[in-house]
């Protein structure tokens, strides 16, 4: 069995990234700048955000922050998101979710600037994904299908089962299979005979919000099972939505919780903001010609 390792992947993207954000500020002088928008207190939220940040600092890009009570209204909050597309001198845009109970994420969402949308969860770009038109990948799907392809992991052709249809992982991530040529299956935790479509799976993605719903007894013999969950028990410890466990016997490869796929969406993160920099900044003067 191997360990589909997300920190090893995820340093390589971000050094990736630091090497693009160093070129494009010395090409143009334009240093990438990622806006972070994070609404209340939600702990696991501000922890998630101060992760972001440090990434970002360590890979050259600046962050500006946005940071509102948990009763902040809807004007205060759209009309910051309007300031933000505004402003030439930032690329990218996080709106942390969820949002708090009763803000409306899909109008939040939808007010970003297309090419600022760091999260790639903007209407117009999931209709670019699923299109198959170049534009910002949402972020986790991305660092999925950066471990497959870092670990050599054949897609085309594969029987793949994606397990979950959220905008943020399942349907995204359902996408990028299908435009890598797999043939691919959408479950949840209300299809008949999970167990059954699971076995079917060369290729096993679960992103089901529910700690342990993956059994080994649900998994192909030498199976690549990619864990997107991220749950915390009552004990503090940290699970995926599948049964590690019992899975890991007899999957060919799989990735840990922590330690897999969560690394991943920041890296893509970063990657992200770094290419919204790349769109949005001038050519390079010529050398020799001065400005003015």
């Amino acid at each position: 069995m191997q360990l589909l390792e997300g920190k090893v992947v995820a340093a390589k993207v971000l050094a990736e990234v630091r090497a693009g954000t160093a070129d494009l500020l010395a090409r143009t002088g334009v240093t990438p700048t990622l806006a972070v928008i994070l609404v209340g207190d939600d702990v696991p939220s501000q922890i998630y955000v101060r992760n972001k940040k440090r990434a970002a600092a360590e890979v050259g890009i600046a962050s500006r922050d946005f940071l509102f009570p948990g009763g902040c209204s809807r004007e205060t909050l759209l009309g910051t998101i309007g300031g933000i597309n505004r402003d030439p001198a930032i690329h990218g845009v996080l709106l942390q979710l969820p949002l708090p109970r009763g803000m409306d994420e899909h109008e939040a969402v939808s007010a970003i600037a297309p090419d600022k949308d760091a999260d790639g969860l903007h209407p117009m770009n999931l209709g670019r994904l699923l299109t198959g038109a170049p534009g910002p990948v949402p972020c986790t799907p991305a660092g999925c299908l950066e471990i497959l392809d870092h670990y050599g992991i054949k897609l085309e052709g594969a029987e793949a089962v994606m397990v979950g249809r959220s905008r943020l992982v399942g349907k995204p991530l359902a996408q990028l299979l299908l435009a890598r040529h797999a043939t691919v299956t959408m479950c949840h935790t209300r299809t008949r005979d999970l167990a059954a479509h699971c076995r079917r799976a060369e290729v096993l993605c679960v992103a089901a919000g529910r700690p342990g719903v993956i059994t080994g007894d649900m998994v192909r013999e030498g199976a690549v099972v990619i864990d997107v969950g991220i749950n915390r028990l009552e004990t503090g410890k940290v699970v995926g939505d599948v049964d590690f466990a019992s899975v890991a016997p007899r999957a060919a490869a799989i990735t840990p919780v922590p330690g897999g796929v969560g690394l991943m969406t920041v890296a893509m993160l970063m990657r992200n903001t770094l290419l919204a920099a790349e769109r949005q900044s001038p050519p390079p003067r010529p050398a020799g010609e001065r400005a003015g």
